[in-house]
C-alpha cells in the first residue's frame, strides 16, 4: 500500500516554506515521478494518481507552488507568486525539488509531469533545465495566438501599475477563463470544462483552496511564460533526445479542442524534438485524471512511463 507524507522546503524566494507531498511505493522503487500542479489547484488533487503510480512501484513527489495549497502563508498571497520574476523562482522551485528527490533516489528513471499551468511550467523547466529528466509528460496544454498572449500581457501590466500585484482583476479571469463552458449543455456549474464527472466538479468547488480568482501578478506572470515558451529560439534549446508525451481531452477549452495541443506537438518536432507523441482523448475535458475514463488515462501513462523506463 502506498504510504504519503508531507514535509517542507524552502522556495527561491528565499522566504516561503514550500509544502512538499510524496507517495511512496511498497518495497524498492523503480522510478520517480514529479508531478507540476495547475492554476488554482493543490498537489493533493493528485492524490488518486499517485497512490496509482506507487502501486507499480514509482515514488511521486509534488510542491504546492508559491501562492497554492498549503504553502501559502498569509491568505492575501492566494493566487501570489511574487513581487517580481514569479514564474522564473516557481521554475527554480520545480528544480530544487527535482535536486532534492533525485538525491534522495540516485540512479532511478526521472520524469517530469506537467498539468495546465504546470504543463506550462514544464515547458519552460524543459527549455532552461532538462537535463536530468527520463522523460516529460505536458497534460491539458496548449498554444496561444500571439495576439491573445500580447493583450494578456498587456492588460496583466495594466491591472498592476493600476491596483497593485495582489489585484484580483474579473477581467484578467474572464479573459483566461471566461469562454471556457461555452457549448457545454446542460452546464451545472462555472468549472463543468474541468471533467465530464459531476462528483469531481462538485469536489473541486468545494474546495477552498480550488477556484479562486488568481492576482493579477500571478495571471502576468503566466502569460510572460508562455511567451517565452512559444518564442522559437527558446524551443531550440531543448535537449532534442528527450522524451515528450503530449496529453489532453479533445473537448478542453485549454488546449483549443485539441487543435491548440497539436500546435504545441507540432511545435516540438519543428525544433528539432526527437521522441514526441500526442493522445487526444474524445469527449475528455479538460483533467483527464479526473475524467469519467480516469482509469483508461491512468494505464497509459503507465504505459509511457514503462516504455521509457
Amino acid at each position: 500500500m502506498a504510504t504519503f507524507h508531507d514535509e517542507r522546503m524552502l522556495s527561491s524566494d528565499g522566504r516561503t516554506q514550500l509544502r512538499v507531498r510524496y507517495c511512496l511505493p511498497e518495497g524498492t522503487p523503480r522510478g520517480v515521478v514529479q508531478i507540476a500542479h495547475g492554476i488554482a489547484e493543490h498537489v493533493e488533487r493528485y492524490d488518486g494518481f499517485s497512490a496509482f503510480l506507487a502501486s507499480h512501484g514509482y515514488v511521486v513527489t509534488a510542491n504546492d507552488h508559491l501562492g497554492h495549497g498549503k504553502s501559502v502563508q498569509d491568505p492575501k498571497d492566494l493566487g501570489f507568486f511574487a513581487e517580481k520574476g514569479g514564474w522564473e523562482l516557481v521554475v527554480d522551485d520545480m528544480r530544487r525539488l527535482y535536486t532534492r528527490t533525485s538525491g534522495d533516489y540516485p540512479g532511478l528513471p526521472y520524469f517530469l509531469f506537467g498539468h495546465s499551468m504546470g504543463s506550462f511550467l514544464a515547458r519552460t523547466y524543459l527549455i532552461r533545465c532538462g537535463h536530468g529528466l527520463r522523460g516529460v509528460i505536458l497534460s491539458g496544454t496548449g498554444q496561444q495566438p500571439p495576439a491573445a498572449v500580447t493583450a494578456g500581457l498587456l492588460l496583466g501590466k495594466r491591472e498592476i501599475a493600476r491596483r497593485g500585484g495582489h489585484y484580483r482583476s474579473e477581467k484578467l479571469n474572464n479573459m483566461a477563463f471566461g469562454s471556457y463552458t461555452r457549448g457545454i449543455v446542460p452546464l451545472r456549474t462555472v468549472s463543468d470544462w474541468l471533467s465530464r464527472d459531476p462528483a469531481e466538479v462538485d469536489r473541486f468547488v468545494a474546495d477552498p483552496l480550488c477556484g479562486f480568482v488568481p492576482t493579477a501578478e500571478l495571471f502576468y506572470a503566466m502569460m510572460h511564460g508562455i511567451a517565452f515558451n512559444q518564442n522559437k529560439k527558446n524551443l531550440a534549446r531543448m535537449e532534442k533526445s528527450l522524451p515528450v508525451h503530449f496529453m489532453s481531452g479533445a473537448a478542453d477549452p485549454v488546449g483549443a479542442y485539441g487543435k491548440g495541443v497539436i500546435r504545441a506537438y507540432r511545435s516540438f518536432l519543428d525544433a528539432g524534438m526527437l521522441d514526441v507523441s500526442l493522445k487526444l482523448y474524445a469527449g475528455g475535458r479538460h483533467e483527464m485524471l479526473n475524467e469519467i475514463n480516469r482509469d483508461e488515462v491512468c494505464q497509459d501513462v503507465l504505459s509511457w512511463l514503462e516504455s521509457k523506463c
